[in-house]
C-alpha cells in the first residue's frame, strides 16, 4: 500500500519517504494482525447479540448493528486495500482495473452507511430527547430508515462504477467524454458522504446541548435517558468523524488540484500519496474502534451477552433432558 514516487532524483530525497514508508507498513501489518480480527470479531458479536434478541433492541442498537454490518465489509476489504496495490504491483491492482473499482465501490458504500448511520443516530437521539412520548424514533421506524440508508449508499456508490465504465468507452460514446474523470466521483462522495451527514451531526449535537442546558430538576427526574447513552453518542460521533475526516480531506485536495489543472510533482505527489494511504488506513480503523466503544460504554450489552451465552450453553443440555424425560413416558 505505501509507496514513494520515482522522481528521478534519487539519493537523499527519497530517504525520508522511505523511512515513513517502512514505519507505516509496519503499522499496517500490526493492524492487519490485531485490529482486523478484533474488529471482525466484535462487529460479528454486536450483530449476533442484537439480532438474537430483536425484541430487546432499542433505537441506538439498530444503528450500531447497521454500523457493525458496514464494519464487517470494511474489515473484509482491509487486507486487499492495505496489502494489495503496494505489495503486488500487478496489473490487476491498477487504478482502472475491475478489481480496484469493485473494491472502491464497496469501500464507498461502507463509508456512506457508516457516516449516515452516525448522523441519523444523533438526530434520532435528539428527537427521543425532545419528544419522549412519540414514536418518531422507534425501533420499527429505525429499521426501515436503515434499509433506505443501504439503498441510498448503493445508488451513490454506483457513481464510481459509472465513471469507470465511461473511462473505458469514452472513445465510442460521446456522452461519456465529460464524466470520465474520477475527481468528479470524489466530489460526489465528498458532498453526499461527508458534508451532508457532518452538518446533520453538528445540528443534532447543538440541539442536544441546548436541551441539556435547559433541563430543569423535574425534567431530569421524569425518566430522562441513561447518561451512558449520551456518552456513547458523543464518543461514536467523535470517533467516526475523527477517523473519516482525513480521508475526505484528501478527496477534497485531489478535487481542488484537478479543478485547477495543476498536476502534483515530485515532493507534492509523494506527500499526496502518503496522505491518501494514511487517511484510508485511519478510515479502516473505525471498523474496530466503534464496536469497542459500544462494548465498553453501553450498559445493556453485558446483560445481552450473558443471556446469549446462557442460551447457547443450555441448548444441547435442554435437548438431552427432553430426550431423557421422554423415555420413561414411553415405557
Amino acid at each position: 500500500m505505501w509507496s514513494c514516487p520515482l522522481n528521478g532524483t534519487g539519493g537523499e530525497d527519497q530517504l525520508p519517504c522511505q523511512h515513513v514508508q517502512r514505519a507505516l507498513s509496519a503499522l499496517s501489518l500490526l493492524y492487519l494482525l490485531v485490529g482486523v480480527p478484533l474488529g471482525l470479531g466484535y462487529n460479528a458479536l454486536l450483530l449476533l447479540v442484537n439480532l438474537h434478541d430483536p425484541g430487546g433492541m432499542t433505537m441506538p442498537d439498530v444503528y450500531f448493528a447497521n454500523m457493525a454490518a458496514a464494519g464487517l465489509v470494511l474489515g473484509a476489504l482491509a487486507p486487499a486495500h492495505l496489502l494489495g496495490p503496494g505489495a503486488a504491483g500487478l496489473a490487476v491492482w491498477d487504478a482502472g482495473s475491475e478489481v480496484h473499482v469493485t473494491l472502491l465501490v464497496l469501500f464507498n458504500v461502507a463509508a456512506l452507511v457508516t457516516l449516515y448511520s452516525t448522523a441519523l443516530l444523533a438526530l434520532d437521539c435528539y428527537i427521543e430527547r425532545a419528544l419522549p412520548r412519540t414514536y418518531m424514533s422507534s425501533v420499527y421506524n429505525t429499521r426501515h430508515v436503515c434499509g433506505f440508508v443501504w439503498g441510498g449508499a448503493l445508488l451513490t456508490g454506483f457513481s464510481s462504477l459509472l465513471f469507470y465504465i465511461c473511462g473505458h468507452v469514452a472513445a465510442r460514446l460521446a456522452e461519456c467524454s465529460q464524466v470520465r474523470h474520477t475527481e468528479a466521483a470524489d466530489a460526489i462522495m465528498l458532498l453526499s458522504g461527508y458534508l451532508v451527514p457532518g452538518l446533520a451531526v453538528l445540528y443534532a449535537l447543538v440541539l442536544l446541548a441546548r436541551i441539556r442546558k435547559e433541563d430543569t430538576p423535574l425534567d431530569r427526574d421524569a425518566g430522562q435517558p441513561d447518561p451512558s447513552a449520551h456518552r456513547l453518542l458523543v464518543a461514536t460521533v467523535c470517533a467516526q468523524f475523527g477517523l473519516w475526516t482525513p480521508h475526505y480531506l484528501t478527496l477534497l485536495g485531489r478535487t481542488v488540484l484537478a479543478a485547477r489543472g495543476r498536476p502534483a510533482d515530485g515532493h507534492h505527489l509523494g506527500a499526496l500519496l502518503l496522505a491518501k494511504d494514511l487517511s484510508r488506513f485511519l478510515a479502516f480503523t473505525s471498523s474496530a474502534v466503534v464496536p469497542l466503544l459500544y462494548r465498553h460504554i453501553d450498559r445493556n450489552f453485558p446483560g445481552k451477552l450473558r443471556r446469549l451465552m446462557k442460551k447457547l450453553q443450555r441448548g444441547p443440555q435442554s435437548c438431552s433432558l427432553d430426550e431423557a424425560g421422554a423415555q420413561p413416558a414411553m415405557a
